[in-house]
């Protein structure tokens, strides 16, 4: 085979969109992941990764199980997800609407990651491949499927019985862990590695001379904490420690650049490293502005935060802070 004839072989990785969830009241578009597409979307990334099969790009449907989907494999390949492409096309998509998608690709791009929904996505792999076998339980794409094809074309080009199947991987298939590295092994985990690097700010503010830390309430309003949350592929622990502020606390600020501490807590069945960022708050968000305007938020002193916050090992650097500030 000629060199240029290899420039021309394409990929082709067909995504379902995970299990989601029927009973929220929201509309078709809008109806979330359950847990369990979430970690389905998350294995089949990390499959990607070890198969060595990275998309050059990722292109998605803008419906939310199907963005989510790609968000969640897309982190766990060690992507930025805002790399994410989104095409209303993919949604309720009928054959000729993807083909069409496929040709205005770049032919730079050898393999693609397409995120949808059935039957458009069962349509487009059964044109594409002749030899189908359908399986015993009658079900090509399940949710969180991925089928992976080849062609020696142009995307322009693509027909009918035009591509090859490599495979097609069900998340049922795949571990239920997550591999973790540590001290030269590889251990398993109940969620992908990334998840275990955490960052956090404590906003804080000073008014007449006083400290004044503000403090939120956990997603299950059971404990007051301040905002923390996983380090993204592609964030420094500063920018995700900061994304978290705005969308936890619905909160600006001048973070300090350099951390004011760190710790170690249990969760996932494992310890998260969490960095501790210092931010003087700038701006607060009303509650329309606000993305998780069902928490509650609070303004208080340094006792009054040492007294209710719920992870301990942020006092000493509550009392940092305060002497870094009013000393």
């Amino acid at each position: 085979m000629s060199a240029s004839k290899k420039n021309l072989n394409k990929e082709l990785l067909i995504l379902r969109h995970g299990k989601s969830a029927w009973n929220t009241g929201e509309t078709d578009f809008l109806r979330p992941l359950k847990n369990r597409g979430k970690r389905s979307a998350q294995r089949m990334g990390v499959w990607l990764a070890e198969q060595k099969l990275l998309p050059d790009i990722i292109i998605s449907s803008p419906a939310e199980r199907a963005i989510n989907t790609a968000e969640k494999a897309c982190k766990a390949m060690g992507f930025d997800a805002r790399i994410i492409q989104t095409d209303q096309r993919i949604y309720e998509a009928a054959l000729s609407d993807l083909l069409q998608l496929l040709s205005e690709l770049s032919e730079k791009t050898q393999r693609v990651l397409l995120v949808g929904h059935n039957p458009g996505l069962e349509d487009l792999l059964t044109y594409l491949v002749s030899d189908i076998v359908i399986p015993k339980d009658g079900k090509l794409l399940t949710t969180a499927t991925l089928a992976h094809v080849k062609f020696k074309h142009h995307w322009q080009l693509l027909s009918q019985n035009d591509a090859v199947l490599c495979s097609i991987t069900r998340p049922k298939s795949l571990p239920k862990s997550f591999p973790f590295p540590i001290a030269g092994k590889i251990e398993q985990r109940k969620r992908p590695a990334y998840y275990y690097s955490q960052s956090s700010v404590i906003p804080y503010r000073i008014t007449n001379n006083q400290l004044e830390i503000m403090l939120v309430t956990s997603s299950s309003n059971k404990h007051w904490v301040v905002p923390k949350g996983i380090i993204d592929p592609g964030l420094s622990a500063l920018e995700s420690a900061e994304k978290e502020a705005l969308e936890e606390a619905g909160i600006v600020g001048s973070s300090h650049e350099e951390l004011i501490g760190h710790y170690v807590c249990e969760k996932w069945g494992a310890q998260c490293s969490v960095e501790v960022y210092a931010m003087q708050v700038d701006r607060v968000l009303s509650e329309l502005q606000w993305q998780e305007s069902h928490r509650k938020r609070l303004w208080v002193d340094i006792d009054q935060a040492i007294s209710r916050i719920h992870q301990p090992a942020l006092i000493p650097l509550f009392k940092k802070l305060q002497k870094k500030n009013l000393s």
